[in-house]
Order: structure tokens, then sequence, then C-alpha cells
């Protein structure tokens, strides 16, 4: 009989930063992390957002999902291997906490809480936005408010409540996504009644592939970049399923032929079957367009029903992923102390803080659109690029002393370590120096920047004030 392979020993800062949460349950089971992994990449940043990238590169679209897929695939793939080794209800934010430095735990976590929160009352307010279309008499602030009470005390129940409505919701996404592609290959190869195949014609005429040159594309790259935000709440939810190491191994071993499917091979069908410059493809997004192409009748409704799913789902997990943030956070002393209660294995006040803050913020776009909202929004414009970064830097050094210390723990890992980590470092670099070249993104740049500023200086103030009294 072989004799059990040691456990590496683990110092008192990272035990307390990497253990399992405590109080928490393990309720979400793999169909449910399976599920959520499938559909966090299928949002209504695809189904509807998408039509300005294509406005703007035309069919060189295709190329510009692909390489923001390849440098989210990477980033997934860094993100993966810690959450394997380490896994963690506050994820990246752990990781980076460990491997950088408390100051880096505060920054990452804090940024991507604000991040899910203001998402959360932006996905309410263009959720209710479509209901009230078809519900004029009431009005939009009350689906608003229903809402958020709702996925809020969805919340509060229990974390499988989170699964259970995560899992349907990514069923209706994945099967409406599937349905589309199958059609739309149909249609390509001209075996749909009433439709002729359109061979290259959408491809290579009305200005080419590269319509709009360099800048086009730059702008049809920046467009997919943010369309992929959310895969990284699949690695915070994985700390409370059965098998945390096993589901996020899973669920980053099948990002490829998800993003390769879902957006590469949606943006290829769409700007085969439809003009890039249709002004459709903007007014009523690209989904849109090409059913209506194709012929299938009220096509505008049936993709309202879908992005009304997107948004709620969106809604319900990001809710989900802010608390778990928070309390991640807070448990490691990164905030209020208060919010680390659990009951019913649930952290219910980090729960009702983070709705509270989505909520706050759906009434500052009633009463301060064009201000405080918008300043909201310009400070999360660029987070998700922030996020990515920490985890890269945060990669590279955790692999390095993961070889060293547990070589065991890396059952999930990076391509072509450490070069393929330094690429997906110059990509995002590369973005965040693209953003600069157009006044909105560099606005919204500027904005990201003060609040990662402002965190990372609080965060190290804190870590000198801890770091002074432990000496005391």
């Amino acid at each position: 009989m072989s004799s059990p392979t040691p456990q590496p020993t683990l110092e008192p800062t990272e035990r307390s930063a990497t253990a399992a949460p405590s109080g928490l349950t393990h309720g979400l089971k793999q169909r449910h992390l399976s599920m959520i992994a499938l559909g966090g990449v299928i949002g209504a940043g695809l189904f509807v957002g998408s039509g300005a990238g294509i406005a703007a590169a035309g069919p060189a679209i295709v190329l510009a999902f692909a390489a923001s897929g390849l440098l989210v695939m990477l980033v997934m793939r860094m993100l993966g291997e810690m959450s394997a080794a380490r896994p963690a209800s506050g994820s990246f934010s752990v990781h980076a906490e460990k491997e950088i430095g408390p100051w880096a735990g505060v920054a990452s976590g804090w940024v991507f809480w604000t991040l899910l929160c203001v998402g959360v009352a932006a996905e309410a307010i263009a959720a209710a936005g479509i209901v009230h279309g078809w519900l004029p008499g009431v009005p939009s602030w009350a689906w608003v408010a229903l809402f958020m009470t709702f996925f809020c005390a969805t919340n509060l129940a229990a974390v499988k409540n989170f699964g259970e409505f995560e899992f349907w919701f990514a069923a209706i996404k994945v099967t409406a996504i599937v349905a589309f592609l199958v059609i739309c290959v149909l249609a390509i190869l001209g075996l749909l009644p009433g439709t002729s195949a359109p061979g290259t014609a959408n491809l290579t005429g009305q200005g080419g592939f590269f319509p709009n040159g360099l800048s086009g594309l730059v702008t049809g790259l920046l467009a997919s970049v943010f369309a992929y935000g959310g895969l990284e709440t699949v690695t915070i939810a994985a700390a409370e399923s059965e098998n945390p190491r096993r589901s996020v191994s899973i669920a980053v071993r099948t990002a490829m032929w998800r993003i390769a499917l879902f957006y590469v091979g949606s943006m290829a069908v769409i700007v085969t079957l439809v003009p890039w410059n249709d002004p459709e493809v903007v007014s009523s997004g690209p989904y849109v367009a090409v059913l209506d192409v194709i012929g299938i009748p009220n096509a505008a409704q049936l993709m309202n029903v879908v992005v009304l799913i997107a948004l709620l789902s969106a809604m319900n997990a990001n809710i989900y992923g802010s608390s778990r943030m928070a309390y991640s956070l807070v448990q490691r002393g990164q905030g209020p102390r208060v919010l680390a209660k659990v009951s019913g294995g649930v952290p219910r006040l980090a729960v009702l803080a983070s709705s509270a803050f989505g909520f706050f913020a759906v009434l500052l776009s009633f009463i301060w659109p064009e201000t405080v909202f918008a300043w909201l929004l310009n400070m999360v414009g660029a987070a998700v690029l922030v996020v990515w970064g920490f985890i890269a830097v945060a990669q590279l050094r955790m692999r390095r002393r993961l070889e060293r210390e547990a070589p065991e723990l890396l059952t999930v890992r990076m391509w072509a370590f450490p070069y393929l980590t330094w690429v997906a470092l110059a990509g995002i670099v590369t973005v965040l120096g693209l953003m600069t070249l157009d006044h909105d993104n560099r606005v919204q740049l500027y904005f990201t920047a003060a609040l990662t500023l402002a965190l990372s200086l609080a965060g190290w103030f804190k870590q000198r004030r801890d770091a002074t009294r432990a000496d005391a």
C-alpha cells in the first residue's frame, strides 16, 4: 500500500486566505457549475452590444472576437490553474493578496465588487425597459424594484437557489444560441425554404473584409473584449460546489470550444448572412437582423425574450458574485467585519449590502443619469482589464511557488508557462493602450484608473498599519 501524499504546509496568512469559507455550504452541484460556465459567455453584450462592433469593424469583427477570445482563454486558464490549486470564494482576490500583497487583494476584489454591483443596476434598468415595452401601463421603476427584490430574496435563501436559476437561465440561452447557429448554417447552405446561399458576397462586398481599416478593427476589438466579461464568476461559485477542484477544472477545460462556438461562430454567420452596414444591425441588434433576413416571424420579440433572460441571468449571477467577493474580502479583514456574518450557509448581510448598492445605483440613474450614474459606469468601464492584469501577475508568482512547494496541486496547468502568461499580459496592456485612442474609451480608462489607484492606496495604508501593529 502506497504511503499517503504529504500535504503542503500553509503559512498562517495563506491558511486564512485560501481555506474553505467557514459557514458557507457546498450546495452547488456539478450540473450547476457546468451550465453556469456554459451560459456565462452568453449575455446581452453578445446579443445586442456586438452590433456596434460589427458596424465598426465589418466582417473583420470575426478576427476581433477571435483575438479577444484567445486573450480570455489565456486569462481563464491562468485563473483556473490558481482556483483548482486553492479554491476560494474570493477567487483572484485571494490569489492576488497572497502572491502580490494585501493591497492587491483589496484593489482587485473591490474593483470587481463595484463592477458587479453597477452591472446589477444596468441590467435591472435594461430588463425593466424590455418589460415596460410589453406592458407600458406599469412604470419601469416598478419592474426594477420587482427584479431587484426577487433576486435578492432568492440569493438570501440558499446558494442552491442561485444555482437552479442559473441552470435554467443558462439552459434557455444555450438552446437559443445553438438553435440560432443551426438555422444560420442551414441558411448559408441554402437549405432553408425560401432562402438561397449568400456565398461570400457580404464578406467581400460593401468595402471588403476590412471596410474601415485598422481603426475599425480596433473599435471592434474593444467592443469584443468587454462582451466577454462575466466568466470569472464561475471560479467564485466553484468554491461552494461539491468538488471545487474538479468543477474548476471542467469549466476551464471547456472554455475554448464555448468561446469559439458561441462568440466567434455567431459573428461568422452574422456577417455572412447580413451586410455589415445594415442599419438594423445596430438599431435592432445583429441577431434580430439575421432572423429578419431569414424570414423568422416576430424575430424582434423573440430576441427580446432571449435578451430579457440573459439580463435576468446576469443580475442573478452578479448579486451572487458580488456578495461572495464582499464576504471573502471582509473575512480576510479587508472591509467591515459585519458583512462576514453567515446564517443558513449564506452571507446574508453581504447579499443585502451588494443588492443595496445596486439599487442605489439604479436610483442614481433616475436622479442624475448624465452625471453621477455616468461616473459610476465610467469607473467600471475598464475594470475587467484591471482584474485580468492582477490574475496574470498573481499566476506568474503562484505557479513558481507551487512548483517548488506543492506541485501536486497543479491539476490544471497554464499552457506554455511562462510564455503565454507574458503574452496575455502584453495583450492586456495593448488593449489598455488602444483605449487611449478614443475619447469615450479614454474617459472610462481614466475613471477606472482613479478607482483602482484609490483602492490600492487604501489597501497599502492598511497593509502598513497592520504590519506596524504586528511589530509593536
